[in-house]
């Protein structure tokens, strides 16, 4: 139980503020863009607590991690409310609010990375679970970062996949949003159990988040100078 307690003090940290500064960085950029919608809504701030969804931001990180033994966490917050249509100038500005979450997730991994090396060496507990924390909010950021950018609506990834396309092929893909998070549930959850009755590997969420999210760790750590 202590060390369940431990894994989870070390992972949620990290996801709230991964995830708050997501949805914040939406909010802001919108409202430069000319729609105040998130603004009303009083999502225009830094303060988890108006962004935290019960389920996703507390429940779920949970399950995950008393699931993986302490290894892995993941969340979700409220998506934060934009007018896509009031947006000006409109495709420059669909653009700009959709990457601004991700955005914000991978300079936060930067950020996490550079705060390492102000963890004083031989601080005991308090410093490994300073490292240990840092070290989270560098994996869930990226996951963030390359998950939020699968090119498939609602993600922020097909939001831009919208913006950037012409309009006869960005009408379909759009049509997907009210599809896009089952597709992507089939293809991160269904798919691995089929692939694994069949022999193969059909982990997409590894190929197309979990390595490159690690990878990418990687070349910060080495960028920041860790190792």
């Amino acid at each position: 139980m202590t060390g369940i307690i431990y894994d989870i003090s070390i992972w949620l940290v990290p996801v709230i503020l991964a995830i708050t500064l997501h949805e914040a960085s939406h909010g802001f950029v919108a409202l430069r863009f000319g729609d105040d919608t998130a603004l009303q809504a009083g999502r225009v701030t830094f303060n988890p607590i108006r962004h935290i969804d019960p389920f996703g931001t507390v429940i779920l990180p949970i399950m995950l991690l008393v699931a993986s033994n302490g290894t892995m966490a993941f969340g979700a917050a409220k998506p934060v409310p934009v007018n896509f249509g009031r947006l000006r100038p409109w495709r420059l500005g669909v653009i700009a609010v959709a990457f601004a979450g991700p955005g914000s997730n991978l300079i936060l991994a930067f950020v996490s990375a550079l705060l390492l090396h102000l963890v004083p060496s031989g601080s005991g507990l308090v410093g490994e679970w300073m490292v240990n924390a840092l070290v989270a909010s560098m994996r869930i950021n990226l996951i963030l970062f390359f998950f939020n950018l699968i090119p498939i609506p609602p993600l922020d990834g097909g939001r831009i996949l919208v913006a950037v396309l012409p309009q006869n092929l960005a009408r379909p893909v759009a049509r997907l949003e009210r599809a896009g998070f089952v597709i992507i549930l089939l293809a991160l959850f269904v798919l691995p159990l089929l692939g694994e009755q069949l022999g193969v590997d059909l982990n997409i969420f590894q190929w197309i988040v979990g390595i490159p999210a690690y990878e990418t760790m990687m070349w910060i750590i080495d960028l920041v100078g860790l190792r």
